[in-house]
């Protein structure tokens, strides 16, 4: 039962990052392309803050999927309930 309820919560915290990761960086990269279509010449300094942003953004869904890798493996136990099975 345990083994089931933590594939199920780690299914929705993996597409829940993918998710909102993909969200994110779909509007960060869509203000930068604003932001240089109003104001062509500030490119570099857009630019620079659009990596700034993506990288920031992308930092939360490694760390979320780290936690729902050690909810997998260590909580549940996951690999030893499979070994049972056989």
């Amino acid at each position: 039962m345990i083994a089931a309820a933590t594939l199920i919560a780690f299914g929705l915290i993996v597409a829940g990052v993918a998710f909102g990761s993909a969200v994110g960086d779909g509007i960060v990269a869509s203000k930068a392309v604003e932001a240089i279509a109003r104001q062509p010449e500030a490119r570099p300094n857009i630019f620079t803050f659009l990596f700034l942003g993506v990288g920031v953004l992308e930092a939360f869904p490694i760390i979320a999927l780290g936690l729902a890798f050690y909810l997998l493996l260590v909580v549940a136990n996951v690999p030893s309930l499979l070994a049972h099975l056989h």
